[in-house]
């Protein structure tokens, strides 16, 4: 269980409160499935997504990013349950889903640029390394049912 301080809680939900769900969820989505083309076998019912241009104008990619993003805000604000809250979620990966859990870290990684791309300057050394810190630990709840 990752331990937090007042001020990585602070921090958290101050980068949280900046972030446009609608805005940063699809471009992430986006950019998991251009930087990270196998990702594809997972989205077979979005239809094409075999394109930099046909994932940038998909409803469905973009619709799917709001609802991981909107996900990651059920952990800012129970921060001390991150394993709880995506228990059933990690279940669902892994038994119906059969997601590749290394897919999870990938997906963090793609929500740290993201969010770096539209905060610039404001996410200085220090609030990385939280939202990183807070990004890996819902990275392994989400692993957290995988044998």
């Amino acid at each position: 269980m990752t331990q937090w301080t007042d001020k990585e809680r602070s921090m958290v939900s101050a980068i949280w409160e900046k972030i446009n769900i609608d805005e940063i969820g699809p471009e992430v989505m986006a950019r998991v499935l251009i930087v990270y083309p196998w990702t594809e076998r997972y989205f077979g019912t979005f239809g094409d997504i075999f394109t930099t241009t046909a994932i940038l104008n998909n409803a469905k990619v973009a619709a799917h990013g709001k609802v991981v993003l909107k996900a990651l805000g059920k952990a800012v604000t129970d921060i001390d349950n991150i394993r709880t809250i995506y228990a059933d979620l990690s279940r669902l990966h892994y038994e119906e889903l059969q997601v590749d859990p290394d897919n999870f870290r990938l997906l963090a990684d793609c929500i740290i640029i993201a969010v770096a791309c539209k905060l610039r300057n404001t996410l200085d050394p220090q609030s990385q390394a939280t939202l990183q810190k807070f990004l890996y630990a819902v990275v392994e709840a989400l692993n957290s049912q995988y044998c």
